[in-house]
């Protein structure tokens, strides 16, 4: 019975998206124990990811009140880009600024719970796509910084929304689009918007993508909760079910599904048959 700290279960896209979730410094293949009963007890305890210190509430994913008021990762930037200050000389953490923010980023769209709009930094990859539960994703801006990102995104949001409806997502209701025919439907709405971002930030700030691969992306799942639920850890301290199977962030059970990155810090005993 293993103790383990949860964070973010790392995916990697195969035949079927395949996580796993570290354990000390190993990690154990989860897509194994789908059909399996698992037992997931909370201890009471919670843990910093960032400094490791026992704390009594996990702020933004994972961390202690001190590091979320540190980090430059726990900014308010981070869930809106178009907000980044960097060049105003004001980030908490100007390295990890340099090494996350000003670096190229993609626009995308994809078909999650339904259409949406979203940004991830070019060195994610196919990462950003799994972690939100997308079955498909197309890359429809290619910009310089976060920054920038933001601010294409921003314009995007009158015509498509940048959020999931996580009981969409966890029971695979999905209104699926035709993401090449939205986004040409999107790049003509957009260009005024996209020539004033030009006037201010170069011809070269934002590039259309007119012809990038479709991602798609299938998720081990068995079949989808009866109980459209969210658990949480600190309300049922133990979860006790058979796995039916992940999806995004979620593990799915008979009578709900849990996020596992919004319990990242949380101390539990693992346990399966």
């Amino acid at each position: 019975m293993p103790t383990v700290i949860l964070s973010k279960m790392k995916t990697e896209r195969k035949d079927q998206v395949d996580y796993k979730l570290k354990i000390e410094n190993d990690f154990l293949s989860l897509n194994k124990l789908i059909g399996r009963e698992i037992q997931l007890a909370f201890t009471g305890n919670i843990f910093c990811l960032n400094c490791k210190k026992k704390t009594s509430k996990s702020f933004s994913q994972g961390y202690c009140f001190s590091c979320s008021q540190q980090l430059a990762s726990c900014d308010l930037c981070i869930v809106r880009p178009e907000t980044c200050h960097y060049h105003l000389g004001t980030c908490r953490e100007p390295s990890w600024g340099e090494e996350n923010c000003l670096r190229p980023h993609y626009v995308y769209l994809a078909n999650v719970s339904s259409l949406k709009v979203g940004i991830t930094r070019e060195s994610q990859k196919l990462t950003r796509f799994m972690d939100q539960g997308a079955i498909e994703a197309l890359r429809i801006f290619k910009v310089k910084s976060r920054l920038l990102a933001g601010l294409v995104e921003g314009g995007l949001k009158e015509y498509v929304s940048d959020k999931t409806n996580w009981r969409y997502l966890i029971n695979g209701k999905i209104e699926k689009e035709d993401l090449p025919y939205k986004r040409d439907e999107l790049f003509e709405f957009i260009e005024p918007h996209i020539e004033e971002i030009y006037e201010k930030h170069g011809e070269d700030s934002v590039e259309f993508l007119m012809d990038s691969n479709l991602e798609e992306f299938q998720y081990p799942v068995l079949k989808f909760p009866q109980k459209i639920q969210s658990l949480n850890l600190e309300k049922c301290t133990s979860i006790k079910s058979e796995l039916w199977g992940i999806k995004g962030q979620y593990l799915l059970f008979e009578y709900g599904a849990i996020n596992v990155r919004k319990h990242s810090g949380f101390e539990v005993e693992l346990s399966y048959e």
